[in-house]
C-alpha cells in the first residue's frame, strides 16, 4: 500500500461535483474508492466515510422534500446544502494533513 494524500483529497473534493454538474457527488468518490481501496493507505476507511455521508445526505433530502410544505423542509434542505459543501472541503484539508475525516450525521450504510 502506498500513502497518497493527494488522491484522498481529490476523493473528498469530488463530492462537490454535485454543485457543479448536478450529479457525480456520489458516483465519482464511489468509483475512486472501489478502484483504489486496496492500493492506497486509508482509502478504504475514508472512502466508506464519504459514501456513507453522501448516502445520508440523499436520505435526509428525501425526508426534507415533503416537509417543504410545512416550511421546516426549506430550512432542512438549506442546512443539508451547507453541510454538503463545507464538510468535503474541511475533510479534504484534514486528509491532506494525514488526519481522519469526520462527517456529521452520517448513517452507517457501509461499515
Amino acid at each position: 500500500m502506498r500513502q497518497d494524500n493527494q488522491l484522498l483529497v481529490l476523493t473528498h473534493l469530488s463530492q462537490l461535483l454535485t454543485f457543479i454538474t448536478g450529479f457525480g457527488g456520489l458516483i465519482v468518490p464511489l468509483v475512486i474508492w472501489a478502484s483504489q481501496k486496496e492500493n492506497v493507505y486509508n482509502m478504504d476507511q475514508q472512502g466508506k466515510n464519504i459514501v456513507n455521508f453522501q448516502l445520508s445526505m440523499i436520505v435526509y433530502s428525501i425526508i426534507c422534500i415533503p416537509l417543504v410544505f410545512v416550511v421546516v423542509g426549506i430550512f432542512g434542505l438549506l442546512a443539508l446544502c451547507l453541510l454538503s459543501f463545507i464538510f468535503p472541503i474541511m475533510n479534504a484539508i484534514r486528509a491532506s494533513h494525514g488526519e481522519s475525516p469526520k462527517y456529521p450525521l452520517s448513517l452507517n450504510f457501509i461499515s
